[in-house]
């Protein structure tokens, strides 16, 4: 960890969360973030709506006039409650973060709560941690969706996580074959958490057009990157496994 830095987390409702680490101190973080929200858990736009409520900031400088660092941590109370992992996760032991208030209209629990049935993914606890700088650069394998311990489990395993959307025409025989492959598929070979996410071209066209869709079932691997895609019926699970559990350094 750098001794100067400015650090911003992102979390959703559910408690996953992605951040960064800048030391220049000069990028727009928290557009960033939300466009990352959005691929990794398939939202059909960036949850701007999280900022600031969802956020936490920490920014630690050289103050020239005490000739010492200063550290200022704040929070805002929706996700106050993880103040020990966010002090694991920039390494600052026994930080006392300070709780923003909050006076923003667009604070009303029940205005964000509006945009659940939009946002969904974002209700549903996926377990994860993820470094916005080390997705970024493609760098998932190290520790990119670590789990520090969270103030309520007081052990959390490494966990990599596989976050995978199914394109499906209708509700019909072939689909219905295709998700009960799929599922069995997954559920005896996957080592990791999943989440899938189900999509009807003809419900979501939009969701199609932005993902390319020509045919269906078409399966995406949204992460952990680079992204990987397979299209037609499921008829060789070797074949399928292989390109979804596949790593950079195996492409």
């Amino acid at each position: 960890m750098p001794e100067q830095f400015k650090g911003i987390v992102l979390f959703t409702p559910a408690g996953d969360l992605i951040y960064t680490i800048d030391e220049t101190k000069q990028r727009r973080w928290h557009s960033h973030l939300c466009a990352a929200l959005q691929e990794l858990l398939g939202l059909t736009a960036p949850p701007h709506f999280l900022v600031p409520f969802y956020t936490a900031t920490v920014d630690r400088w050289w103050d020239t006039q005490l000739q010492c660092l200063r550290t200022v941590a704040e929070v805002y109370p929706f996700v106050a409650r993880y103040q020990a992992l966010l002090n694991t996760i920039f390494q600052t032991p026994d930080l006392r973060w300070d709780v923003m208030p909050v006076q923003q209209e667009g604070a009303n629990p029940q205005i964000i709560a509006s945009y659940r049935d939009h946002f969904s993914p974002l209700w549903e606890e996926h377990n994860l941690i993820v470094s916005y700088d080390q997705w970024q650069d493609h760098d998932y394998h190290d520790d990119v969706v670590a789990m520090p311990p969270k103030p309520d489990s007081p052990t959390s395993p490494l966990i990599q996580n596989y976050v995978l959307r199914l394109f499906v025409s209708g509700d019909n025989t072939l689909t219905e074959r295709t998700l009960h492959q799929l599922h069995e598929l997954l559920e005896e070979n996957l080592s990791a958490p999943y989440t899938l996410k189900v999509i009807d071209i003809f419900k979501h066209p939009d969701l199609a057009e932005v993902d390319h869709i020509s045919a269906t079932p078409t399966l995406i691997r949204v992460w952990p990157l680079p992204v990987r895609r397979i299209v037609g019926e499921f008829t060789n699970p070797q074949r399928l496994l292989q390109v979804l559990t596949a790593t950079p350094r195996e492409d």
